[in-house]
Order: C-alpha cells, then sequence, then structure tokens
C-alpha cells in the first residue's frame, strides 16, 4: 500500500552483506505558520507533510554508497556510527541521487558535467532544471526535481524539524524542543543536552536530545547541509549553500534559530555532515511503514560569510 502522508519507518538501502538502515520521522502539519524571529526571516512555514531522517548520515551509509555508488565521495574515519564529516554540498547531492536511483527514482540533482578524475567529479557543481525537463522543472526550485522521493532538506524542510512545535504552533530556540540553550553532552540521549564544545562527535544516534518532532542531533555534533542557496532563490547552480544546526567542536549559540551559515557547494569542511529527507513525490509516493522492508528489499549574529576551506 502507498501513501503520500505516512513517512515514518526504517527505509533499507544496498544489497544482502552491504546495506543500511535509514529511519525517517513524519514531519506533518502542513500550511504550519512561519517563524518571523530567526534566520532567515520567515522560515519554517512547509505546505506538505515530509520525512526528515531521525539520524545524520554515518559513516557506515557513506562507505555502502562508496562500495555501491557511481562517484566514491569523502568519508570521515571515526567509526562506522559517527557522523560523516568533510562532505561538500556536491558530493551529499550525489550520495542522494544514488538513493533515488537505487530504488528506481529519478535523481534529484542533475549533473551534466564529468570530471577528468574521480576527485575532480565529486566537486562539480550541478545544473539546474530547466523548462525542457517537463517531468521534472519547478520554476520555484530549479535544484530539486519534481519526482525526487529523497533529497537535502531545504531550509524551510530543516528549520520547521528543528524548531516548531507542533503542540502548541509556536518556535523553540533550540532544536531540542526548548527554548533554554541545552547542556553539553559527549553522547546520550538525555532531554535538552547537545554534542556542543567538545573533542568529537557522538554516534549518530546517541548524540543529545530530540526536536519536538522527534529528531536528534539537529543541533550540535556535525553543521549540516541546507538543500537551498543563502539567497534562497535556488537560481545558481554555484551560490553558496545554507550550512546550519552548529557541530561538536562550535559553541552553543550555532545551535540556535538565529544562526545560519554559508559554505561553497564544491568545498569540504571537517564538520560539515547531512541528513535525508523523503517526500511523496511523483509518480509514486514512498511505502507506510508496513511496506517498508518490501520497499528495502525491492560566532552569534550576522554570521554570513561564505567560507572556502581547506579539504579535509
Amino acid at each position: 500500500m502507498f501513501a503520500s502522508s505516512a513517512f515514518a519507518g526504517t527505509i533499507t538501502f544496498g544489497s544482502v552483506g552491504n546495506q543500511f538502515d535509514m529511519e525517517f520521522v513524519t514531519i506533518g502539519n502542513p500550511g504550519n505558520p512561519a517563524d518571523n524571529t530567526g534566520n532567515p526571516n520567515p522560515a519554517g512555514s512547509v505546505g506538505y507533510s515530509y520525512g526528515i531522517a531521525k539520524y545524520e548520515v554515518s559513516e557506515q551509509m557513506v562507505q555502502v554508497y562508496n562500495n555501491l555508488g557511481p562517484v566514491p565521495i569523502n568519508k570521515s574515519s571515526r567509526g562506522p556510527k559517527k557522523p560523516v564529516t568533510g562532505v561538500s554540498w556536491n558530493e551529499a547531492s550525489r550520495f542522494v541521487n544514488w538513493l533515488n536511483t537505487s530504488k528506481g527514482f529519478t535523481p534529484a540533482y542533475k549533473f551534466t558535467a564529468t570530471g577528468s578524475t574521480a576527485e575532480d567529479a565529486r566537486h562539480l557543481n550541478i545544473s539546474l532544471w530547466d523548462p525542457t525537463d517537463t517531468l521534472d522543472y519547478d520554476p520555484a526550485n530549479r535544484i530539486r526535481s519534481k519526482r525526487a522521493i529523497f533529497a537535502l532538506p531545504s531550509y524551510n524542510e530543516w528549520y520547521k524539524a528543528a524548531y516548531y512545535d507542533p503542540e502548541t504552533g509556536t518556535y523553540f530556540d533550540y532544536p531540542t524542543g526548548s527554548n533554554t540553550a541545552p547542556s553539553i553532552t559527549t553522547g546520550g540521549n538525555g532531554q535538552n543536552t547537545a554534542v556542543y564544545s567538545t573533542s568529537g562527535p557522538a554516534d549518530v544516534d546517541f548524540a543529545g536530545g530530540v526536536s519536538a518532532y522527534d529528531v536528534m542531533a539537529l543541533g550540535g555534533n556535525a553543521f549540516e547541509h541546507e538543500e537551498s542557496t543563502f539567497d534562497l532563490l535556488n537560481l545558481s547552480a554555484a551560490q553558496v549553500r545554507g550550512v546550519r544546526g552548529g557541530w561538536w567542536g562550535g559553541n552553543v549559540a550555532e545551535l540556535s534559530s538565529s544562526i545560519r551559515y554559508a559554505w561553497e557547494a564544491g568545498h569540504r569542511d571537517f564538520p560539515l555532515g547531512f541528513r535525508v529527507v523523503q517526500l511523496s513525490g511523483s509518480p509514486a509516493a514512498v511505502p507506510e511503514p508496513t511496506s517498508m522492508a518490501i520497499f528495502g528489499l525491492g560566532a552569534l549574529g550576522m554570521a554570513y560569510r561564505a567560507r572556502r576551506k581547506a579539504k579535509a
């Protein structure tokens, strides 16, 4: 059975002996009000239900992709359950494309150029979908295919999952379901805790308290790529992208709803990771949890400068 509104559940990617499970949480309450107090302003209003991975993408997930996917991407080496970091936006989008194509769906992002070396290929910018791409072109978002089932989260999708309170219809200041800064943890799942001001990241499933939607480590552990360009327009394939959420060595202000940074799409940095969203898409929706097993087998303030860092 298929449904466009039920996303919670676990999906298996890869093949027997070389696979991983990704757990998704439903972000409902479509048409919720936007937040006018954070950054960007407004943010967080999403007109549809969607799913978001409960945990950040791990090293083990990327290792499976590197074994099976078309273009291997960078992978940190702290342990299989640690968040993968040092990943550029372009690399993360290649991973997401493989999630789609490995299940028979359309890639979310359009890569048209090929590099002379594997290293070149990892950092190539996408192309924008254009009106000749009839089934994929969305004039409101030329980065993401309309048919994508899996994608990087837009700035609104990420912000809502992190800060929105579906019970009150208001927004929290921190992505741990609180307006009080979370306490520091080096690993755990205590309420209103997060991994920051520490020496390294925690395992993705033991990385602090959860948001109001039960999503872990939207604050701390690793910075996360947004799909959206920093100017929010999505009209340039090479435009710097939004990054947010804070990281294990950062300060608590970076976890708040008021902080958003920018990174160039083709550049890595050691604290940069990502997570995935799940969409209903077209022509087919993703299965409900009851059919997931079958599916699996078949600096506070205006810190807006683009960061160009050395490769990890």
